[in-house]
């Protein structure tokens, strides 16, 4: 198969090309990014150089249907994130909802099946706005910028099914960690796992419960997707392992003792409510990767141990 990725350069994207490169596909990145820095961190040279990387930005509708052009298989994952968002409501706009809407559109003209793309936990509300889980069918109460743009993503998914036949999937991802992690509202415990390894203090900067998912999980569940999702206009939300922030300081102190005390964490709990239930994507795809977050961990320091061995981990984002 051939796939296009966009956003490959995130560190979602990162664990995808590389999943799907180990598998012998044919992959075609599409990232302004022109510096492939977390996929140097998950691939090897040999592997990096079978990837046909184009440089455009999603905002330009004539690069994202050329890029697209000859790809069975599409993986949408590129988007500005909360903060980025907040401080300039405009951009995040263009990128994140006239960027779905190029790939939808080039994705119809040419004839593809099916879009698999990215929503986001934060199309939810806030804990207080809900008596239990999120679950598919729950009202969603976006609060930033952000959750509101990809709730119109999903809405206009739908509309190209009713209108132009195209399928999709969306996915709502809640707080992804692993290597390549760096940025973002929920990417700081995977900057403490990183601190851990290098010795250095690290404050998580919320507390409360947040629904950890591993990488590698979450990338594994896109591909599965793109190779055999249902037809129509699906949005499923994704879960991993639901647990308070004092929980994954213990987890990363039990990876690497010589942290114990290193990591803090803040008060204020996340404004997403934390228990998302995905039963429906569970229905309708049978079951999924869920790796333990005590396991992940355990994984994620050994990819930083073995960069730092390499002289390759940095602490630019700590």
């Amino acid at each position: 198969m051939s796939y296009l990725i966009t956003g490959a350069q995130g560190c979602i994207g990162a664990w995808v090309v590389r999943n799907l490169a180990r598998r012998g596909e044919s992959v075609t990145v599409l990232d302004r990014e022109t510096e492939p820095k977390r996929l140097r961190l998950l691939m090897n040279p040999a592997e990096l150089a079978k990837i046909r990387f184009v440089t455009a930005d999603i905002t330009d509708y004539a690069a994202v249907a050329a890029a697209l052009e000859g790809a069975d298989k599409v993986i949408h994952l590129a988007a500005l994130q909360v903060p980025a968002c907040q401080a300039d409501p405009l951009l995040g706009a263009r990128v994140n909802v006239l960027g779905t809407l190029n790939l939808f559109e080039a994705a119809a003209r040419q004839g593809l099946r099916r879009v698999v793309y990215a929503s986001s936990c934060a199309v939810a509300g806030a804990p207080d706005e809900y008596s239990g889980e999120f679950t598919d069918a729950s009202a969603c109460q976006p609060h930033t910028h952000y959750g509101v743009y990809k709730l119109c993503n999903e809405g206009n998914a739908r509309v190209y099914f009713e209108t132009r036949q195209l399928s999709s999937i969306g996915l709502r991802p809640w707080a992804v960690y692993g290597v390549g992690r760096d940025f973002g509202l929920t990417s700081d415990p995977t900057k403490a796992i990183k601190a851990a390894v290098l010795g250095r203090s690290y404050k998580i900067g919320f507390g409360g419960r947040a629904d950890m998912q591993y990488a590698d999980d979450v990338a594994e569940i896109f591909i599965r997707c793109a190779e055999a999702g249902p037809a129509g206009a699906h949005v499923f939300n994704l879960h991993g392992e639901a647990l308070a922030v004092e929980a994954m300081i213990a987890a990363i102190e039990a990876a690497v003792p010589a942290a114990r005390g290193l990591i803090t964490c803040g008060q204020k709990s996340l404004p997403f409510v934390p228990d998302f239930n995905d039963a429906a994507i569970r229905q309708a795809m049978g079951e999924l990767p869920r790796t333990p977050f005590a396991q992940g961990v355990r994984e994620t320091v050994e990819i930083f141990q073995q960069l730092q061995k390499e002289n390759r981990l940095t602490a630019s984002e700590l």
